[in-house]
């Protein structure tokens, strides 16, 4: 194994061959460090050689590379780029191509095509910076129209990161500012009432469809919602269940639409949907295409739970990527 990290300002580097150093910890957050080092892609498409310069300019091939696991998150990771530069290269990779990726990364474009799918989706609205300088009441009339709570959220950011749960009007213009820092363009959707569930999808081998686990379900207390430290870092007010407590049919409509959804976005190799059971059936709240693989991740315990273990599902993920998926 090569493990590679990229640091905030976008350098390539070797990393020591250290789990430890990357564990999750609530009093100290991991971050790639610049040691000096830089990774150098393969020079031309089949050739799948990596190269180190390390600090003191000295150049070493690091091997041949069979397939590269992108454990990313966020802009700049999950988005399409990273994939745009491995499919450039040439290096197979687990998880969805450039258009998949960009467009599970974005909540917008996300819920315009599942909508055109015919999956139920949260009512929202979309705002930027310059359609609030040609509107300023956009965003007002949106809550107006869409009803409170809402949850206001950065259309390009990952991990709960920048999301604002805003229960009266005077909450709006502090949750457009905390998730504009984020991205340039924010949704504000409407709060639903119902259980949150969500289910795994591994793509078909050799043509089939995509396959999915048995459900899991996210159980808030005392939070306003399931945000990033509680994704995380272990934070209290979240229990996670698997396999939740659904009936047979239940499981079934979820495991049909979670099928629908990853075909419909032209995702390859992974995904995780997530959904809200309202009184009114499923309504599909996010498509996750690099989703955590941390020991609380619903992934790999709902995998877990379906009878594929970690190490089986990381081999999985890893054949997937070298057949080539649906990409």
């Amino acid at each position: 194994m090569i493990p590679v990290g990229i640091t905030r300002d976008g350098a390539t580097v070797l990393e020591r061959d250290d789990p430890e150093a990357f564990r999750l910890d609530p009093e100290r957050m991991p971050e790639v460090v610049d040691n000096g080092s830089r990774v150098r892609w393969p020079e031309k498409v089949g050739d799948r050689l990596l190269t180190v310069v390390e600090a003191d300019g000295t150049e070493r091939t690091l091997g041949p590379v069979d397939v590269v696991f992108p454990i990313l998150h966020g802009p700049f990771g999950e988005d399409g780029t990273v994939q745009g530069l491995l499919e450039l290269t040439g290096l197979p990779f687990v998880g969805s191509g450039v258009l998949g990726s960009a467009v599970g990364m974005d909540k917008h474009f996300t819920k315009t095509l599942l909508r055109d799918a015919g999956l139920a989706v949260a009512p929202w609205r979309t705002v930027t910076r310059r359609s609030l300088a040609r509107d300023p009441q956009q965003a007002a009339r949106a809550l107006e129209e869409l009803g409170l709570p809402v949850f206001v959220k950065p259309a390009r950011a990952g991990s709960s990161v920048g999301v604002s749960r805003v229960a009266s009007a005077d909450q709006l213009d502090a949750a457009l500012e905390t998730a504009f820092a984020e991205d340039s363009r924010v949704l504000i959707e409407a709060g639903l009432t119902g259980r949150e569930l969500e289910i795994a999808v591994l793509d078909g081998r050799d043509g089939a469809a995509p396959r999915t686990s048995v459900a899991g379900e996210v159980v808030v207390s005392g939070r306003d919602f399931y945000d990033f430290e509680a994704k995380y870092l272990g934070a209290d007010g979240i229990t996670l269940s698997c396999p939740a407590e659904v009936s047979e049919s239940e499981l079934r409509e979820f495991s049909s639409l979670a099928v629908t959804a990853f075909e419909a976005l032209d995702l390859s190799g992974l995904a995780r949907v997530d959904v809200f059971l309202t009184a009114d059936g499923f309504v599909v709240n996010e498509v996750n295409t690099m989703p955590g693989f941390t020991p609380i991740s619903m992934f790999p315990s709902c995998w877990l739970a379906s009878g594929l273990s970690y190490p089986e599902l990381i081999t999985e993920l890893v054949e997937l990527a070298l057949e080539g998926g649906s990409r």
